[in-house]
């Protein structure tokens, strides 16, 4: 093996150390580098088309319906945070304060936003005047800080990260709640549609809800490791924050009504519940819908055929941009075509064309898919629709397995010590009747670091909720006559337990 051949290649085992396989795919398939300060990374031009991919689908999505994008300070003053009390509680740990501007200390400290309710509801107090200014719907595209993360996972864990954060406010709690589900739907469309991973969705326990919301609902990914990540979260608010800042309207008989509000977010740990789901010890693996090259061409062959191959691939590259797909023809004279297929597969490229003067000859390409390596023999005149059916199936191939690796893996426990038995020895998501208390879960917390990540939507809110997305994934509360598995006490929820991100 050269030395550029190691250089390129993962040397670390997905099933034996997965923590140094993501760091070393995200770095060496040019997502992500350290930063100098402890806790951030630097997004590279692959890492961020992959966001700006994300970012795209559901700004469209939020548009749709009725969202307009705006963006607020990010630095919130600390008499802006003390307002809405359970927001200090909740985040104190993890707020970075400024004290200083320059050489001059600052009347007033200002907070490094570690999420935005207290900088836009005042705003929103403004804007809301009258039940006609309702709803009212607001979107930023932007970063937050959390002074939390002591060791960086990029995308996962970091003390700066990307993110949207919606703020809206309604005129009635049912309106609240309708928003509530509409975002929790269209962050479950874009794991499932988008990005090849089908979740489970619920609500958090009571106690690891929002600070200051009635309702955290969530969408939860499970990772070959056996491990949860909390995809996006979309909390419905009550009145609480209304009743911090003013949020106030006159309905239609003039009466004085304090409005609902909600607000929802999904960070760039898409991207790295992206990477550690599909990738593989050859390195990363993408779906067509998000890749920035979807297509890869690399010709081969000897001098004497360098031309026709070379023409014939370019032929086809243009074709294939014309129709939108993204391609690359990878011309390079210094790069053998193995280790151009190393290159690309090790970036993620879903589909890999190869031409070489046999297939020049008999007017075909050959087709080969990045998760499996599946190699199929295409007529060149039916290229450039057949693209799109390969682009397909990839994406089929690596929903199908992220979908089978699901539901292999949530299992039942009666007990504390088939809860404690079954994560340790299988990961994965354990269900079981649990009474609401959280020493409860502390007690599995302490011995075997899992938690309580979802329960399903209570059955107020699950008839709230006209979902297209309810069925086989939108777990229903089947907890009574049951006794909770870890005290003993009757039952209350069913709650999902998962080591997680």
């Amino acid at each position: 093996m050269s030395d550029d051949d190691q250089e390129l290649g993962i040397t670390e085992s997905k099933e034996h150390s997965p923590g140094d396989w993501y760091a070393e795919v995200v770095q060496k398939a040019g997502l992500a580098d350290y930063a100098p300060m402890g806790g951030f990374i630097v997004t590279r031009p692959r890492g961020y088309a992959l966001w700006e991919a994300i970012q795209d689908n559901l700004d469209g999505w939020f548009k749709e319906t009725g969202v307009d994008n705006a963006y607020f300070p990010m630095f919130i003053p600390e008499s802006y945070l003390e307002r809405e009390k359970d927001i200090v509680e909740g985040f104190d740990p993890e707020v970075a304060w400024v004290t200083h501007g320059g050489h001059d200390e600052l009347e007033e400290r200002l907070a490094v936003r570690p999420t935005s309710e207290s900088i836009i509801a005042p705003y929103m107090s403004q804007w809301v005047r009258s039940h006609r200014d309702l709803p009212l719907r607001v979107n930023q595209w932007n970063s937050v800080v959390r002074w939390e993360a002591t060791e960086t996972k990029p995308f996962f864990r970091t003390k700066e990260f990307l993110w949207q954060e919606g703020h809206t406010a309604h005129a009635s709690d049912e309106g609240a709640w309708a928003e509530t589900t509409l975002r929790l739907d269209q962050y479950q469309r874009l794991y499932e549609d988008v990005l090849g991973i089908p979740v489970l969705r619920g609500q958090k326990p009571d106690h690891d809800k929002f600070p200051g919301a009635d309702t955290t609902t969530t969408v939860e990914a499970l990772m070959p490791d056996g491990k949860s990540v909390q995809g996006g979260t979309s909390h419905h608010l009550g009145q609480s924050f209304a009743d911090a800042f003013d949020i106030t309207f006159s309905d239609e008989d003039e009466a004085e009504k304090t409005a609902y509000t909600t607000s929802w977010g999904l960070s760039w740990r898409a991207i790295g519940a992206l990477v550690m789901s599909h990738s593989d010890d050859q390195g990363l693996v993408l779906p067509p819908t998000v890749a920035p090259k979807q297509v890869v061409i690399v010709p081969i062959w000897q001098e004497d055929t360098k031309e026709e191959v070379e023409q014939y691939s370019a032929e086809i590259a243009a074709e294939l941009e014309a129709q939108g797909v993204r391609v690359h023809f990878d011309d390079r004279d210094g790069r053998n075509p193995g280790f151009k297929y190393n290159e690309w597969e090790l970036k993620g490229v879903p589909v890999r064309f190869e031409v070489g003067p046999n297939e020049v000859e008999d007017e075909e390409v050959t087709v080969v898919h990045r998760p499996d390596g599946e190699s199929t023999v295409e007529d060149r005149a039916d290229i450039t629709a057949r693209v799109h059916d390969h682009l397909d199936e990839v994406y089929e191939k690596l929903y199908d397995a992220a979908a089978e690796r699901l539901d292999e893996n949530v299992r039942e426990a009666s007990d504390r010590a088939e809860i404690l038995g079954t994560i340790g020895q299988h990961g994965g998501y354990v269900k079981a009747p649990w009474c609401g208390d959280e020493d409860c879960e502390a007690e599995i917390k302490d011995q075997i670091a899992a938690e309580i990540v979802m329960v399903p939507l209570g059955e107020d809110s699950a008839a709230r909720a006209a979902s297209e997305f309810e069925g086989e994934r939108v777990p229903e509360p089947d907890h009574e006559g049951e006794d909770c598995a870890v005290c003993g006490e009757a039952a209350e929820e069913t709650a999902y337990f998962a080591k997680s991100y």
